[in-house]
């Protein structure tokens, strides 16, 4: 079988040469611990990139096949169809010794993992590779990263799309040209180590009813009970913990696994206990109930105050650039877009969240305008600025200044970056041999005062560099190259675009750094109510909770230098008010010692990002808070923030109310 491809040879690739087994589910459902699979492909290539085996089958999941207008698998198709253990031992050996590519890889991963366990089968794969992260990173001129606009922008056939064999021989197509561009960029391969995962029990719980009440606060001594109050409950009672908590429920309480100075009470009947609860309750000063009280109390609980819906306001802007209802394809800072910015200073930060221990740190302040935030001179619009070597606040400085005048920072070298400025201590980075050949104009640090003094020259360009007004040599006009997405400042927002009437795919925020040596950075998210709590512990999303029980937040790890965090807003309950999302660095580096992280807000898998940020103004900070969505009225917003702390992560989940262990 010829593989669908241009060019299949890849033979001189040397850092890119592996074994691969290139892989496609259809599935019931998006969920890999809910649903299952109902098609799988696999197809293994070389390190030539010549294909050397090829599998595909139709399986019986025993369930509905849930959306059929996507995949076409109806039941009578599937009626007489293996189930996935009979084919099991054949799938696991074509994946034996061999990276696992798929297109958003994770998802393809997660369901193979699932149903390796369900089989009581150890799923053979040990790394795996994401052709949409590796995508990411090279940046083509596409106007999405979905499969099917990728094999037309490489040349590669499609002729039945969610055909989990045609995909899968797409996507060989598509994996040999992204291994070319990669290897022209000089890029590392977002290669995602996958330990061992036979057990399902590494599954969420179910998730408990939501609250629909606000906190009112704390209790008094002797009463009443007003629905909504947070209540803890430790010790040993005489009545059942499962009947205490579902009497609790009913009655329009909220129960949680932990205490914060949020909790309106705590119920024991050991008033000396020295459990973290009692401890947690007796610093923060919350009130203690003994059960007998707490149960006559039960019996008249008072009317509380519903969530507010979505229809009605949330919090304020706080002051920072706001940009309304810009699609997708704007480009610019936001106080650039006519009749939709209300300006801010580039140095304003969103607020610290209430919830932060009291030793944070204030992010360090970008650097100052010379340029007002209001000005139309954007002489860098549409411009995508790569920045070398420089110290940390000199970088960080010269980022700033490319998006005051119109330009977006960038943080690897991609096919969209457009110009490099050369700092001191620049001339030893890897990626500055790469410019001629890329056809990229490389300026000296004084061109950012002035770049468009000298059209159609680089000031210090390297040899035979093409000039800023053609940008790349490649062989795409500046015409065919795709709308880039809203450049924001740090502290910037922009509405999110209402979901189309019967679509309304997860919000994705993508984090991204320069891969690092010596430090291991960690991307975790908290669904926030009105009080900037988490309504129960499993509402903090991490590498060790990857999904919140309710699977409407998940963290997608897309390789060593780039995570994501899937948010599903339309599905969140009308008590979480606020999804932030943060990085944390495990060991004794800090964000001065990264540098740039770039924070992307993307509506759904592949599709076009609508807002990017560059974010920077970290120094000694561990902890880093990147982004949120949040809620306005019947508006999802996205910030990029940009706030630093010195504490870890432990103090920071912490603060959000998340019971964290000594």
């Amino acid at each position: 079988m010829t593989l669908s491809s241009p060019s299949r040879d890849v033979s001189g690739l040397r850092d890119y040469a592996f074994d691969w087994a290139l892989v496609d589910v259809e599935t019931s459902g998006v969920i890999a611990r809910r649903d299952q699979v109902l098609s799988v492909a696999v197809v293994t290539i070389g390190p030539d990139g010549e294909q050397t085996g090829e599998f595909s089958t139709l399986l019986n999941p025993g369930c509905d096949p849930g959306p059929v207008h996507v995949h076409g698998l109806t039941a009578e198709r599937l009626l007489g169809a293996p189930t996935f253990e009979q084919v099991a031992g054949r799938i696991g050996a074509l994946l034996q010794d061999r990276v696992l590519v798929a297109h958003n890889a994770q998802f393809d991963y997660d369901f193979l993992a699932h149903e390796f366990a369900r089989a009581r089968l150890y799923l053979p794969v040990s790394q795996r590779l994401c052709t949409l992260a590796l995508n990411r990173q090279v940046d083509p001129p596409a106007a999405d990263m979905k499969l099917g606009t990728l094999a037309d922008h490489y040349g590669v056939e499609q002729t039945r799309a969610h055909d989990a064999l045609d995909d899968t021989r797409v996507l060989a197509g598509i994996l040999r040209a992204t291994l070319r561009e990669a290897a022209r960029l000089d890029l590392p391969l977002p290669l995602v180590a996958c330990p061992p995962r036979q057990d399902v029990q590494f599954a969420p719980q179910p998730p408990k009813t939501p609250c629909a009440y606000r906190n009112p606060g704390r209790a008094e001594a002797d009463g009443p009970l007003v629905q909504g109050m947070k209540i803890a409950i430790t010790g040993e009672t005489a009545t059942s913990r499962a009947e205490l908590v579902a009497r609790s429920v009913a009655a329009g309480l909220n129960v949680m696994s932990s205490v914060s100075r949020h909790t309106s009470a705590l119920v024991t009947n050991e008033a000396g206990s020295a459990s973290a609860k009692a401890r947690r309750a007796a610093a923060e000063g919350v009130p203690v109930i003994d059960e007998h009280t707490f149960l006559r109390l039960l019996g008249d609980v008072r009317a509380g105050t519903p969530h507010r819906g979505a229809a009605e306001g949330a919090g304020a802007s706080g002051g920072v650039a706001l940009v309304s209802g810009v699609a997708a394809s704007v480009s610019g800072v936001a106080a650039a877009v006519p009749g939709n910015a209300v300006a801010a200073p580039a140095s304003t930060a969103a607020p610290a969240p209430s919830a932060v221990p009291s030793t944070q740190v204030a992010a360090v302040p970008a650097a100052r305008q010379s340029i007002p935030a209001t000005t139309t001179v954007r002489p860098l619009a549409g411009r995508r600025v790569l920045i070398l070597g420089g110290t940390h606040p000199a970088a960080a400085a010269a980022r700033t200044r490319v998006v005051e005048l119109g330009g977006s920072a960038a943080i690897n070298l991609s096919r969209t970056v457009t110009d490099a400025v050369l700092l001191p201590g620049g001339e030893t980075d890897r990626r500055l041999r790469r410019m001629p050949e890329l056809g990229l104009p490389v300026h000296d640090e004084h061109w950012l005062n002035a770049p468009g003094t000298a059209p159609g020259a680089a000031s210090g360009a390297a040899p035979g560099a093409a000039s800023p007004a053609t940008g790349s040599s490649s062989p795409e006009r500046e015409a065919d190259r795709p709308p880039s997405p809203l450049v924001l400042p740090r502290g910037g927002v922009v509405d999110l675009p209402a979901p189309q009437r019967d679509a309304a795919p997860p919000w994705h925020i993508t984090a991204a750094w320069e891969p690092q040596e010596a430090a291991d950075i960690d991307v975790v998210a908290f669904v926030l109510d009105e009080d900037e709590q988490v309504t129960f512990d499993e509402d903090f999303v991490f590498y060790g909770a990857p999904e919140n029980p309710a699977g409407t937040v998940r963290l997608l790890t897309d390789g060593p230098a780039e995570q994501t965090i899937a948010v599903d807003l339309a599905s969140l309950p009308p008590a979480s008010r606020r999804v932030a999302v943060a990085a944390a660095i495990d060991g004794e580096a800090t964000f001065g010692d990264v540098g740039a992280v770039q924070v992307t807000a993307v509506p759904g898998t592949g599709a076009a990002p609508l807002a990017r940020a560059t974010l920077d103004a970290a120094t000694t900070e561990r902890t880093l808070l990147l982004a949120e969505f949040y809620r306005r009225g019947p508006v999802w917003r996205f910030r990029a923030v940009g706030q630093g702390y010195n504490d870890g992560l432990a103090n920071l989940a912490r603060g959000y109310g998340v019971d964290i262990a000594d």
